[in-house]
């Protein structure tokens, strides 16, 4: 018997992209929208070449995989563990999909006030930033990308990766959440600059989409006020709702049936945790308190043998619990 749809997952813990299969975000102008600064042909190859084969490799590789469950950046942040070609196409599909947003054929875009004193504070000046950001993307050897970033603590950095790493994966040694990225991959400007990143470097200025940065920005900054993923007893019990409800949504049981204890001891840690004081509004302990007995209680009918009808009906309850601690914990409506 397979669960009816439910909502899907709260902003909070759901990164940028829905589960798989991924797909490409049409683009939000012509091809030749940017001209004088990057040309039209080098942006039709591309997107529909170049990022339309990260995005159909990467389902690719997941097919048949956990991952194949798991948000992108949930598998952004397990790089390091999975093979080349998820990693890879992973980054490769995440780092386009962005990229595409921070450029615009707008003219005299201007970062947000609170933006633009964050980079005087990080970096001295606009044009110091700027200067910082070409140097990581000049001196990337081959071909990687040149990052604006917030760190944990909401201040911003620049920084470099490889290939098609970012600082949203495990794998990087300063991590964060990238709000601006500039691809240096030869297919991003060769056609037109040929050799001479540096000129591309300076161009890509012209085009750069301050109102989005900004958002971003305003975004990042705000997620680390009552961040869910800040609070670890509530992540590890999202992760073992997250890999269990979803594949009982198909009508495959086996996860729950094989990890009711640990949904149970997690959510257990749960209820004993220091709540944030940022979450600790009225009705939340009640629910998270709840949570834990439901789910103690689903594992006593797993272990007795119960029904699959009935397991299922007591999970999809288990899940809406769930819900209802985000909908508590949420300053808005976000799920």
């Amino acid at each position: 018997m397979k669960i009816l749809k439910v909502a899907a997952l709260s902003a909070v813990f759901a990164a940028q992209f829905a589960f798989a299969q991924f797909k490409q975000t049409p683009l939000p102008y012509a091809y030749n929208a940017l001209e004088g600064n990057i040309d039209a042909q080098t942006m039709e190859i591309h997107y529909s070449k170049h990022a339309a084969a990260y995005v159909a490799n990467l389902n690719k590789a997941i097919a048949g995989t956990p991952q194949e469950k798991q948000t992108l950046f949930e598998i952004m942040s397990n790089a390091s563990k999975l093979p080349a070609a998820v990693r890879n196409n992973a980054g490769g599909h995440y780092n386009h999909e962005l990229f595409w947003t921070v450029l615009t054929p707008e003219k005299n875009t201007q970062p947000s006030e609170k933006l633009a004193k964050a980079i005087n504070e990080a970096f001295g000046s606009m044009d110091a930033f700027k200067a910082k950001m070409a140097k990581a993307g000049a001196d990337r050897f081959g071909s990687g990308w040149a990052w604006l970033s917030v760190d944990k603590s909401g201040k911003l950095f620049v920084s470099s990766t490889p290939n098609q790493d970012n600082p949203l994966m495990d794998v990087v040694e300063e991590k964060g959440t990238p709000i601006f990225g500039i691809d240096v991959w030869e297919h991003a400007y060769y056609l037109k600059y040929q050799n001479k990143r540096a000129d591309y470097l300076t161009a890509i200025w012209n085009v750069t989409n301050w109102k989005e940065i900004s958002r971003r920005y305003e975004e990042a900054t705000k997620a680390k006020k009552g961040k869910f993923d800040d609070w670890q007893a509530m992540k590890d019990f999202h992760t073992v709702m997250s890999q269990t409800f979803h594949p009982a949504e198909e009508g495959n049981l086996q996860p729950i049936k094989t990890r009711a204890a640990e949904m149970a001891s997690k959510a257990k840690a749960l209820q004993t945790s220091a709540v944030p004081a940022e979450f600790n509004k009225k009705g939340v302990k009640e629910a998270i308190a709840k949570l834990s007995k439901d789910s103690q209680d689903l594992e006593k009918q797993i272990k007795k043998k119960d029904s699959d009808a009935n397991i299922t009906k007591s999970l999809t309850a288990l899940h809406d619990t769930f819900h209802t601690i985000v909908g508590l914990c949420s300053a808005e409506d976000e799920h």
